[in-house]
């Protein structure tokens, strides 16, 4: 495995969105962004120590102060299951949480993100060090011991985010983990009602958070598709490409 291999890019950038949507009054704007520094300061410890039910309705709480709207289709991953998903925005991660008891596999430069990345860590994120290519089978390892103990995974496996028109090829590393733990794969395709929500390009954090405070409504769609059960000794890359195939059915594309 090459260092290549750990430095994903994706093509998107500002031209993806093509703006013109109905905006949010300014004082909408305000109390928005007001309200969520307002939920993280008040909600970030005891969701990180209280974990669970604390955690998602934080997640809740953040999406529901943003005035973004959440809808899930399709059957409900049993715990212990590797969810294997699109991405498109720091907002795929909150949704997620907000719906799932789920564990993370994020790069190691959210660890450096205002108050996220502190966050990330005490709720027990497992962080990807692209500059040490070495790494990768020990977080792989670890990640099929959290999916033995029944606990499911999130993982990300374009590596970086795309508008979702657009996306990238599903590395697959991790795969192997629910090979070795014997778990079911669950893809689940996420899709927003506007590319404004895209993070990519030169984006910040910060100037994500107030382009998506800006829109009036916005809503994001989770799709689950079935979940695959590969076999003892399986090929991650033949199931790599079945889960991105599976996708493709339920589709990459904005929500109508």
């Amino acid at each position: 495995m090459t260092a290549v291999l750990w430095q994903p890019a994706s093509g998107c950038d500002d031209r993806c969105r093509p703006g013109g949507l109905p905006a949010a009054a300014r004082v909408t704007v305000l109390v928005r962004v007001t309200a969520l520094l307002g939920v993280l300061l008040g909600g970030v410890l005891p969701a990180a120590l209280l974990r669970g039910a604390a955690l998602r309705g934080l997640c809740r709480a953040l999406l529901a102060v943003l005035g973004v709207r959440m809808l899930w289709r399709g059957p409900r991953p049993r715990p212990g299951s590797l969810l294997v998903a699109n991405h498109v925005s720091w907002l795929d991660i909150v949704a997620l949480t907000a719906i799932l008891p789920v564990r993370l596999v994020a790069k190691h430069d959210v660890r450096s993100w205002p108050v996220i990345g502190a966050f990330a860590g005490r709720i027990g994120s497992m962080f990807v060090d692209r500059t040490r290519p070495r790494t990768l089978p020990g977080t792989v390892a670890e990640a099929a011991g959290v999916l033995r103990d029944r606990r499911s995974v999130v993982v990300f496996p374009e590596g970086t985010t795309f508008c979702g028109a657009e996306h990238g090829r599903f590395r697959p590393a991790f795969f192997q983990s629910a090979i070795d733990a014997g778990a079911p794969v669950v893809p689940v395709s996420i899709r927003y009602d506007s590319a404004e929500a895209c993070f990519i390009g030169e984006d910040t954090l910060w100037s994500s958070v107030l382009r998506i405070a800006r829109i009036r409504q916005l809503t994001i769609t989770l799709v689950a598709a079935p979940a695959l059960r590969p076999e003892p000794g399986a090929d991650r890359r033949v199931l790599a490409r079945a889960a991105q195939a599976s996708l493709g059915e339920s589709g990459y594309r904005l929500a109508a």
